[in-house]
């Protein structure tokens, strides 16, 4: 089957490997919030100039008091993706270890680059030989977390060899209490974020990175001085301010989460981890029953990794959850 169709977001793809689906599609591939922030007007100036200093400060300030991390080793990106790809051309290393399973293009980035890359369940024991240890946190697919004081002592131990390690908190707005931001700029640490999975706008491309105050200035060279759209910037500044929207979400999709536990388990299928804005399930053979989804117009991910597991975002509405719920009986 297409490699296209492993990941998740294709929905054009599928459209086209699914002709004769009949009723709109249900895009349950990614963890994307399906209540995106309401981004209101955006002003004529951020979207027909250059994005200025003002914008640009203005929006790594919101993010920073967001997230409680410092604004000084704060960089903006276009996404954190592209960040994960600019990684390995600037830090030196020879052994990387990546927690398994995980979002992929961690390992694609770090192969590309010539390193030995070691794919475990415990990367935080490869501490005393590792150069770098890459984990995200809370984990895609599976949700596994790790606590900051844990991942403290990890960084500490990496730094006094000269390693780094690297948190990517793609999902860490559903639980702010896991993230290292608060410990941002300390050397050997790069937390990675990403703005529009909770916030449902992956289309703006938003991301950042805290890190200390040598690599800054290296990713600020690379990035340029425009890095992100001023649209971007300016929806980006309201919604990290926005402080109610981000407590009301948080509770509206954890509701949504268990109303999804309940459909999987009346299919008798069983739900074994996930976040808030999905869910990993545990099926008996998963090309199959993501088949049989298809054919009825809901998009799934799937992975290469295992024939037992499909996962699957929040439904955006009562409709689309009894849409699911059918697709999934036999």
């Amino acid at each position: 089957m297409n490699k296209d169709l492993i990941h998740g977001g294709a929905l054009d793809v599928m459209q086209l490997k699914f002709p004769n689906v009949d009723t709109p599609w249900i895009d349950l591939s990614t963890g994307i919030n399906p209540w995106a922030y309401p981004m209101g007007e955006v002003s004529a100036e951020a979207a027909t100039h250059l994005p200025t200093r003002n914008l640009m400060h203005r929006c790594r300030a919101a993010m920073a008091r967001a997230l409680n991390g410092p604004e000084d080793a704060l960089v903006l990106s276009p996404g954190s993706e592209l960040l994960i790809r600019l990684l390995p051309p600037l830090l030196t290393a020879r052994r990387v270890a990546i927690l398994s399973p995980t979002y992929g293009d961690h390992r694609a980035s770090w192969l590309q680059a010539d390193c030995q890359v070691l794919e475990t369940s415990n990367p935080l024991g490869e501490a005393d030989c590792a150069d770098i240890i890459v984990v995200c946190n809370p984990n895609n697919p599976d949700g596994k977390t790790f606590s900051p004081a844990v991942l403290e002592d990890i960084r500490y131990r990496l730094t006094k060899r000269g390693g780094w390690l690297i948190v990517d908190e793609a999902y860490a707005d559903l639980n702010p209490d896991l993230s290292m931001a608060p410990h941002a700029g300390k050397e050997g640490l790069i937390v990675l974020r990403s703005f529009g999975k909770f916030y449902g706008l992956a289309g703006l491309r938003l991301g950042g990175a805290f890190v200390p105050e040598t690599l800054r200035a290296r990713l600020d060279q690379i990035l340029g001085m425009w890095p992100v759209s001023g649209p971007a910037l300016e929806i980006a500044a309201r919604a990290y301010a926005d402080h109610a929207w981000q407590t009301a979400t948080r509770e509206k999709l954890a509701k949504a989460r268990h109303r999804l536990d309940g459909i999987v388990m009346d299919a008798r299928h069983r739900p074994v981890g996930g976040t808030d804005l999905f869910r990993l399930i545990e099926v008996e053979h998963a090309t199959k029953l993501w088949m049989q989804l298809a054919e009825r117009g809901v998009y799934v991910r799937r992975f290469n990794w295992s024939n037992q597991h499909i996962r699957i975002g929040l439904p955006a509405d009562s409709l689309a959850e009894g849409r699911l719920a059918f697709a999934l009986i036999p």
